[in-house]
C-alpha cells in the first residue's frame, strides 16, 4: 500500500551529519529503512563506525571551547532560532516520523511543537546555569561556578525520533555543552532531513547526528572524548550503558523503561477512570510509550462500570495509515516489536486473563502488510501474570482489581519500574496518601499522559536515573567548581 508520500519529503542526504556537513560513512556499511506500516523499503542510510565516532566526536570536541564561551544570552538566540526552524518545517518533519516509525502524522506534528517548546524553555533558562557564594568569614571569598561538562552523547529512542533528538539536546546545549545524537536504528530519517534544512544554524561541530546500529551506541558510549551520556531507551540498554560508562566514570542520565500504574478509588468517576486509562495507554502510539499506564488498578465497586467505559471509547479506535491526518493510531516500529507484542498477548490468554477488546491484527486489506495491532484490553489480571510485571511496549492494557488498599499498593510497587503513577479520586487526602505512598518518578492526579514543561521528569528504581524537562536538566549538563579567594591586605 502505496503511502503517498511525496519523495522529497525524505532525506536525500543519508550520511553522517558532524563537523557542520555530511559525510559517507567511513565504515562504509549502510542499514536498510523499513516502513513500519506498509513494509516498503525507505532505502538506505549510513552506520556510524568507530572512525566515525571519532571524527564527530572530535569536531564537537574543537567547537566546545568557543560555543562555551559564548555569553549564556547568544546561546539563547541560537535555540530560539532553532525552535522556529522546527515549528516552520513542522509538517514535513511529522510527516517523515510518520512515514519512517509508523505514528499517526496528527500525533507527530505535536511531537514537532513540543521539541520546539523545549529549546524555548531551555533558551529561557540559560542563564540559570549559576553559582552562589557561601560564606567564609571577612578574610576569604568563597563562591562556585556551574560549567558544561564538553561533549554530551544522547542515544534516542524510537517512539519519538524526531522530537527525542532535538528536545533532549536543548538542555545540554544551553549549558554550553555540543552534542553528538545517535539516531535509533528503526527511524533515523527525521533527525537527517533536519540536517539538510536546518544544520548550518549551530556553529560546526556544536549538533551533530549519527545514524547507526547498537555497535554505534556502543563505540559512541565508550569514546573517550565524551564526557556525560544521556539515553531514552530500555532497561537493558540503560544498564549497558552504565557498565561501559562505569569503566571511565562518566556520569549518565538515563530516562528508561515503565510498567506505570493507574489506580481508581471507589469514589472515581467511572467515566473519567475509563477515559483516563484510554489516555494514559497511549494508544495512538501503539502503546509505544515508557510512561504509558499499562497497568490498571480499578476498586471492585466500579470495575465493571469502567470496564464497560472502556470497551466503548475503545470501540471507535482503529488502526490506520500513519500519514493519514484522520489516523487515531498508527503501527507498531518493526516486525520484531510486533512479534513481541502478539507473544504478550498470548502469554495473557494462556495465564488466564480475560481478553475484553482486540488481540488481534486488523483485517483491513490496506493494513496487511504493516504491523499493527488492536487496542488490547485484558482483565481478571493477576499481579503475578508477565502482563502484569513486564513492559511490554505496545497497546496492551492490564485491568487489575482490587479491596484492600495495602494489598493494591504493594502490587503496585511490586515491580522494578518506578517512572509514572496516576491516581483517580475526588478525596485530596486519599490523593496525598497514594502519592506519598507510590513509588514513581512522576504522579498523575485525575489525570494521565501529560508532561509539563519546568516539573521535573524521571523516574525510581530501574526507570531511570535523573530528572528532565526541567531546571534539574540544565543543572545535570553542568559541574561544580568551587573558587576560594584568601583577602590580604
Amino acid at each position: 500500500m502505496d503511502l503517498h508520500v511525496s519523495a522529497p519529503v525524505l532525506p536525500v542526504e543519508r550520511g553522517l551529519f558532524y563537523g557542520g556537513a555530511f559525510h559517507a560513512a567511513r565504515s562504509g556499511r549502510r542499514m536498510a529503512v523499513l516502513a513500519p506500516a506498509t513494509g516498503e523499503a525507505l532505502g538506505e542510510v549510513d552506520v556510524a563506525g568507530p572512525e566515525d565516532v571519532d571524527a564527530a566526536v572530535a569536531a564537537a570536541r574543537a567547537a566546545f571551547p568557543a560555543w562555551a564561551a559564548l555569553r549564556p544570552a547568544e546561546r539563547a538566540d541560537l535555540l530560539r532560532g532553532f525552535a522556529a526552524l522546527l515549528r516552520r518545517h513542522a509538517q514535513e518533519l511529522a510527516m517523515v516520523d510518520a512515514v519512517d516509525g509508523g505514528n499517526p502524522v496528527s500525533e507527530l506534528i505535536k511531537d514537532v511543537g513540543i521539541a520546539a517548546g523545549g529549546f524555548d524553555f531551555f533558551a529561557g533558562l540559560a542563564t540559570e546555569a549559576k553559582g552562589e557564594t557561601i560564606p567564609m568569614g571577612e578574610r576569604r571569598l568563597n563562591y562556585t561556578l556551574r560549567q558544561p561538562w564538553g561533549v554530551v552523547a544522547k542515544i534516542i529512542a524510537y517512539n519519538h525520533p524526531l522530537m527525542f533528538a532535538t528536545w533532549r539536546a536543548a538542555a545540554p546545549l544551553a549549558a554550553g555543552n555540543c552534542v553528538v545524537v545517535k539516531t535509533p536504528d528503526q527511524a533515523p530519517l527525521s533527525a537527517l532531513r533536519l540536517m539538510e534544512l536546518a544544520g548550518t544554524h549551530f556553529p560546526p561541530g556544536v549538533f551533530s547526528i549519527l545514524s547507526g546500529d547498537r555497535e554505534t551506541g556502543a563505540a559512541l558510549v565508550a569514546h573517550p572524548g565524551v564526557d556525560k551520556i544521556g539515553l531514552v531507551g530500555s532497561v537493558p540498554a540503560g544498564k549497558a550503558v552504565l557498565r561501559a560508562a562505569a569503566d571511565r566514570v562518566v556520569p549518565c542520565l538515563l530516562e528508561l523503561g515503565g510498567k506505570n500504574a493507574l489506580i481508581a478509588y471507589p469514589d472515581a468517576d467511572p467515566a473519567r477512570v475509563a477515559a483516563g486509562m484510554v489516555k494514559g495507554m497511549n494508544f495512538a502510539w501503539c502503546g509505544q510509550s515508557c510512561g504509558s499506564t499499562s497497568r490498571a488498578f480499578l476498586h471492585a465497586s466500579i470495575h465493571d462500570a469502567v470496564l464497560e467505559e472502556v470497551r466503548r471509547l475503545l470501540a471507535p479506535i482503529r488502526p490506520g495509515l500513519p500519514t493519514d491526518p484522520a489516523t487515531r493510531m498508527g503501527s507498531l516500529v518493526s516486525a520484531a516489536q510486533l512479534d513481541k507484542v502478539l507473544g504478550y498477548i498470548e502469554s495473557a490468554k494462556s495465564e488466564g486473563a480475560r481478553l475484553v477488546s482486540g488481540g488481534g491484527r486488523p483485517q483491513e486489506p490496506e493494513l496487511a502488510h504493516g504491523f499493527y495491532v488492536e487496542p488490547t484490553v485484558f482483565a481478571d489480571v493477576t499481579p503475578s501474570m508477565r502482563i502484569a510485571r513486564e513492559e511490554i511496549f505496545g497497546p496492551v492494557l492490564s485491568v487489575l482489581k482490587w479491596e484492600e488498599e495495602a494489598e493494591m499498593m504493594q502490587a503496585v510497587n511490586a515491580v522494578e519500574y518506578g517512572l509514572t503513577a496516576s491516581v483517580f479520586t475526588r478525596n485530596v487526602v486519599t490523593a496525598h496518601r497514594a502519592a506519598a505512598r507510590l513509588q514513581a518518578g512522576f504522579i498523575w492526579v485525575n489525570d494521565t499522559s501529560e508532561h509539563f514543561l519546568g516539573a521535573p521528569f524521571g523516574g525510581f528504581k530501574q526507570s531511570g536515573l535523573g530528572r528532565e524537562e526541567s531546571l534539574d536538566e540544565l543543572l545535570a549538563y553542568t559541574q561544580v567548581k568551587n573558587v576560594n579567594i584568601l583577602l590580604e591586605e
